[in-house]
């Protein structure tokens, strides 16, 4: 644990300079991967999950059909399964809500003659990264999928790497995907990107995943949509001095379990507080609540617990932040599976221009425009001075001709 006062501006800023993973000399060794994957489908996707999970892979296996899912769903243990399914229905119950507030199909007058309207739809497909190595990452199934579904994305596919354990299988049942391939790693992303025999293309792809995976995403972008690119996970607690060490403590070593690289940092006001901390963290002290809040619009934090007096209040002045826990018994680790709101969180302070997952992630806008003769007539003069502004005759010449006797 390390203590750096507010007032070092130094080691404040280079605590604010966290840098996202090193994904430079990942994309230079996976770009031949992509390449190969794009070149030679399903066979190059043999090869490198030969190579990097173990796994012999065919187009025989590559999908895992409805009855594997049926029969993994079937073993896993029926209080888990109630787990997922209540987990499930609160995801649901958040989005649904989320939904409900995104601006629907709209059509207003400009002028007369000259209408536009917006219709709001779905993507038409998306593909969901679920990591595997450390750990199964079931919640990250429903996180990914559900909001898809409310939305009504027609094509949801998950991919996994082998061997794809029982309760994701199980999740990805619950939570009515499509698709589920038994492929991880930049090759997975490759394949949901470009396509291959047994894989077609998608929209979108989401999820979080290594610095190969990230990289991945990077360089498919354009190609596909994808979501924030994600840097280690982290944690920001405010904390006066009537927090409770103890539950401090506790959510620091919960956010420890992600990732080695964990972002574990505590802002205080109270050195009482500051001398209880002895994990693995980075304490700031500040003289007052203000310095507080302003470091933490700064860091633009994953995660941001307040443990404070009137946290609420607190948070009205929090401009930068994933997702906001107030009080005692709001851990983060509520937010991580059932609470309902959503936990893919941008992260190494994208928070200052991104949100979490949600709804619209899905959701595309297309303009309509609909002019009569008579409204075409009233921008004409501006369009063409504007054309001619600019060097585009044609641009000028298009609207002319339409009035041409």
């Amino acid at each position: 644990m390390s203590v750096i006062n507010y007032g070092d501006k130094v080691g404040v800023q280079k605590l604010l300079n966290r840098s996202s993973l090193d994904r430079e000399k990942a994309v230079e060794a996976i770009k031949s991967i992509l390449q190969d994957i794009r070149d030679n489908g399903d066979s190059a996707l043999s090869r490198y999950t030969k190579k990097f999970d173990e796994f012999d892979l065919n187009p025989d296996n590559l999908r895992i059909s409805s009855e594997e899912m049926d029969s993994a769903y079937f073993r896993v243990d029926r209080e888990l399964i109630s787990a997922l399914e209540y987990a499930k229905e609160n995801i649901e119950k958040f989005h649904m809500e989320q939904l409900r507030h995104i601006r629907k199909n709209w059509k207003t007058e400009i002028e007369k003659g000259i209408s536009i309207s917006e219709k709001v739809i779905p993507m038409d497909s998306v593909g969901c990264y679920v990591p595997g190595g450390r750990a199964p990452y079931p919640s990250t199934v429903l996180m990914t999928v559900i909001p898809a579904r409310i939305v009504g994305v027609e094509r949801v596919v998950v991919c996994s790497p082998p061997e794809v354990p029982d309760v994701i299988l199980a999740a990805c049942r619950i939570a009515e995907v499509d698709e589920v391939y038994r492929v991880g790693g930049a090759q997975a992303i490759a394949a949901m990107a470009y396509g291959t025999e047994t894989i077609k293309p998608v929209s979108k792809i989401i999820g979080p995943g290594n610095v190969y995976v990230m990289a991945a995403k990077m360089l498919v972008y354009g190609r596909v949509g994808i979501d924030t690119p994600a840097g280690p996970s982290e944690i920001l607690i405010m904390a006066d001095k009537s927090a409770n060490p103890e539950f401090i403590h506790a959510d620091i070593l919960a956010q420890e379990e992600h990732d080695p690289d964990v972002q574990a940092v505590v802002v205080t006001d109270s050195r009482e507080i500051a001398d209880e901390i002895k994990e693995n963290s980075t304490v700031v002290l500040v003289e007052n609540m203000d310095e507080c809040i302003e470091f933490v619009n700064d860091y633009a934090p994953e995660h941001l617990e307040i443990m404070c007096r009137n946290p609420e209040g607190v948070s009205l002045r929090i401009k930068n932040a994933g997702a906001i826990f107030l009080g005692d018994y709001s851990p983060v680790a509520a937010g991580d599976y059932c609470s309902g709101g959503n936990h893919v969180l941008p992260t190494t302070g994208a928070a200052k221009f991104s949100s979490h997952l949600g709804v619209d992630d899905f959701l595309k806008r297309v303009s309509i425009q609909n002019l009569s003769r008579e409204g075409l007539g009233r921008l004409k003069d501006s369009i063409e001075k504007l054309s001619d502004a600019e060097g585009f005759k044609a641009h000028r010449d298009s609207v002319r001709v339409r009035f041409r006797a």
